[in-house]
């Protein structure tokens, strides 16, 4: 997700971060420890948080890979694929190691086989309530490191302009969406199927791979289109407001429409709302790289640490949520009010940190010295976006 050894982040990118851990946070405390709703709607639509982290990385792996293309730089497949596993790997590994130390206390209500963590796909067949159930964006993203290179090689190696991979998008938007219909129309259709809908539809990749495409689209645009691209950052703020108000519409939508208690999921916001919802973060992304918007020269305090931090404050967030939650109660202190959230929040963001510095940093460090770019030749590339 981001390379914290180079100082050249871009603000906007990480304003955009920090907010979807925040959402998530906000979100999975609702879920896991108190259902009041502590901060109105925004509790209840948080989950969208990770929707948010999937075009952030469509955009930040696909212009490192596309980057490459379009220069006729040497791409190496396994630097990449060593640099993606120690990035992600470690820290994985020790959540991971917590839910098998603590059964008693985090297992759920079943846990996939140990095969299925260590390849990153247990979000097959998963239903809510499992074991670390939060690792199904893990599993979606990590699929989507092994796939995209390959996608590009077949799309892009022997070809100077991107044709091939804007239909490759084209056609994987409209698969997305019919296979969420055909998998609402056979699993999904009343109140009492809400589990088959987070089996079938919410968790598995195949239902969840097209909300990384609009990143991928701006990639393509930046690098194969430079021109337009170079215009529409002349419109940031234009893109920002439009971003603000397609989301929120999104939203909406997903609040009033998709679910209705007694009655189940709407089809239509199945089939194409997070599609929708994706295409809406793009709009930001663009703005945040945009030095023409506030989102990218607006630095918010903390928002660069919690980018930072990201990736192992949502690893270790969910366990805490659990362990901490009776801890706190029997400490006089409810954790259905602010307090008793705030500390609990406050606990797994320092956590969070201390995974990062612990674990995450000491193996970036590693990762620099042993694979210190994407390309055989080391010495001539950088890696590219600080925030990756």
């Amino acid at each position: 997700m981001h390379n914290q050894f180079n100082n050249t982040r871009l603000q906007g990118l990480d304003t955009l971060r920090a907010l979807a851990i925040i959402l998530v946070l906000i979100f999975h405390y609702r879920s896991v420890v108190s259902n009041e709703l502590l901060f109105g709607f925004i509790t209840r639509i948080g989950w969208v948080g990770v929707d948010l982290f999937f075009v952030l990385s469509g955009y930040l792996i696909g212009d490192q890979i596309l980057r490459a293309y379009i220069r006729k730089e040497d791409f190496s497949l396994k630097y990449f694929y060593a640099r993606r596993l120690l990035r992600t790997l470690p820290n994985y590994y020790v959540v991971f190691a917590l839910y098998l130390l603590f059964p008693v206390v985090l297992s759920g209500t079943s846990t996939a086989p140990f095969w299925q963590f260590i390849t990153f796909t247990q979000n097959l067949e998963m239903r809510p309530g499992e074991t670390f159930t939060h690792s199904w964006s893990l599993c979606v993203e990590e699929q989507f490191y092994l796939l995209f290179p390959l996608i590009c090689m077949l799309a892009l190696s022997k070809t100077s302009n991107a044709l091939r991979l804007w239909v490759i998008l084209g056609a994987g938007f409209m698969v997305a969406a019919l296979l969420r219909l055909i998998m609402f129309n056979n699993h999904e259709k009343s109140a009492i199927d809400i589990m088959d809908y987070y089996e079938f539809i919410y968790y598995p990749s195949y239902s969840r791979f097209d909300e990384l495409l609009p990143g991928i689209a701006l990639a393509i645009i930046k690098n194969y289109h430079r021109i337009t691209f170079g215009k529409l950052l002349l419109y940031g703020n234009h893109f920002f407001v439009a971003g603000l108000i397609s989301s929120g519409v999104v939203f909406y939508l997903f609040l009033n429409t998709h679910y209705q208690h007694g009655i189940g999921t709407s089809a239509w916001t199945t089939s194409i709302g997070y599609s929708l919802l994706a295409i809406s973060f793009s709009l930001l992304v663009l703005a945040a790289l945009s030095p023409a918007s506030w989102l990218y020269r607006c630095k918010i305090p903390g928002a660069t640490n919690l980018a930072l931090w990201s990736y192992a404050i949502y690893l270790i967030h969910k366990p805490l949520y659990q362990l901490l939650k009776q801890p706190i109660n029997n400490l006089g202190i409810s954790t259905d009010g602010y307090l008793g959230m705030g500390i609990i929040v406050v606990v797994s963001i320092v956590a969070g940190w201390i995974l990062f510095k612990v674990v995450e940093t000491p193996f970036m460090k590693l990762r620099t010295r042993l694979v210190p770019s994407n390309y055989r030749n080391k010495t001539n590339h950088a890696t590219g976006l600080a925030n990756e």
